[in-house]
């Protein structure tokens, strides 16, 4: 559906599009083997640039929940309707995200001459959009139905329960806790529940947006509702929203750290520490963010990112599918064997003139320009696709 924009929070839609535009970067190197450290995920424990930008993206979604869904939230005749405005968003959402998992799938078992069911039964039931689908959902019925105060005693106790989980309940078949790669209680879940078949292909035995660990994935959500509602209040002056919500974020971001050497930071497990982590950074990005443009007024240069932040799930679908969908296109190489057409572009145009790991940053931000020229016609068009 296409409509035109209404007034928006600018530093809002600035930082989603910036965390959109960071997400395409590191999701489109040119080279899965050559990438800078900051623009890789870290090894297990730990966190890099990278490992925030979901967390963020995250975070922001529950921010725009506050803000879409108040008037819904003192309206008692309107819960029922936003709600099944929700799930229909949540809904498309995962099927996106699902869509994604598929399509080249099916495509080449069409193209083998194998039977499309095959895909079916490998594809990843979960991932970023499915996550996002999934959490948008349980976060926006918690938001209508319960109070501020309830909302946060659900974050609390999400944070607590999940680290209990993960830390003190004996893994079947291993017998005691543990936080490593495949032994782990998240892990376990997801072999149970969605089974080897249908788990992150690059592991098979777990998924980084799995089962237990979208409980505290929604209380990213719910940090950002929070955060929303107190970004809202009309009796609050700004100088002191900004104060109070860069002190939040300290002391998330502290908190965290100090979690973190008992139960460690970790985006995989999507552990406590790392929401409260992630999320007090967030917090910090957005105060400054808030500040700057809403407050200061300084907007002239958040143009090439508001782009990018009203579009956004657009933008991320069609980034995702552009690969897919060239490199079904095959090209024959002087030596008789066939690449897709978007790696035979790379590997003409960008390999030969730069080292390799500059060429697979090259490509990566032009991957990023390439997007922002069609949401800059969308966005001078006033043209927003939403879910």
């Amino acid at each position: 559906m296409m409509t035109e924009p209404k007034p928006r929070l600018l530093s809002l839609d600035f930082f989603r599009g910036l965390t959109v535009a960071a997400m395409i970067l590191v999701n489109n190197p040119g080279s899965w083997g050559h990438i800078y450290a900051p623009l890789e995920h870290a090894e297990w424990n730990g966190c890099t640039p990278t490992d925030l930008i979901f967390p963020f993206f995250l975070w922001i979604v529950g921010v725009s929940i506050a803000f879409a869904m108040s008037s819904s939230k003192t309206d008692p005749t309107t819960h029922q309707k936003t709600i099944i405005k929700a799930i229909k968003r949540g809904i498309i959402l995962y099927l996106l995200g699902f869509f994604l998992a598929i399509f080249g799938k099916i495509i080449s078992a069409i193209i083998d001459g194998r039977s499309i069911w095959e895909a079916f039964q490998t594809v990843r039931l979960l991932g970023v959009l499915q996550r996002i689908g999934i959490v948008f959902i349980i976060s926006s019925i918690i938001f209508i139905k319960v109070s501020n105060k309830t909302i946060f005693k659900i974050f609390i106790v999400i944070l607590a329960l999940y680290w209990a989980l993960m830390t003190f309940i004996p893994v079947p078949g291993v017998g005691y806790p543990n936080l490593e790669k495949e032994t782990n209680l998240a892990a376990w879940v997801d072999r149970g529940i969605l089974t080897e078949a249908h788990t992150w292909a690059s592991s098979k035995t777990w998924d980084p947006e799995g089962v237990l660990s979208t409980l505290p994935a929604v209380g990213t959500c719910l940090f950002g509702i929070l955060v929303g509602v107190w970004m809202r209040r009309k009796n609050v002056d700004n100088p002191t929203k900004v104060a109070w919500l860069f002190t939040a974020g300290i002391t998330a971001v502290i908190l965290g750290l100090l979690w973190d050497l008992q139960f460690p930071i970790n985006k995989a497990l999507w552990t406590s520490s790392y929401v409260l982590y992630a999320g007090g950074l967030a917090s910090i990005g957005l105060a400054l963010c808030y500040w700057i443009i809403d407050v200061q007024g300084y907007k002239k240069f958040t143009l090439p990112f508001v782009v990018y932040g009203v579009n956004a799930i657009t933008v991320f679908f069609l980034a995702g599918l552009m690969p897919r969908v060239l490199n079904l296109i095959q090209i024959t190489k002087p030596d008789g064997t066939k690449t897709g057409l978007l790696v035979h572009f790379y590997e003409t145009c960008y390999s030969p003139f730069f080292s390799p790991i500059n060429a697979s940053l090259v490509w990566a931000i032009t991957y990023v320009l390439g997007f922002y020229v069609l949401l800059y016609f969308m966005y001078k068009k006033n043209i927003i696709i939403k879910v």
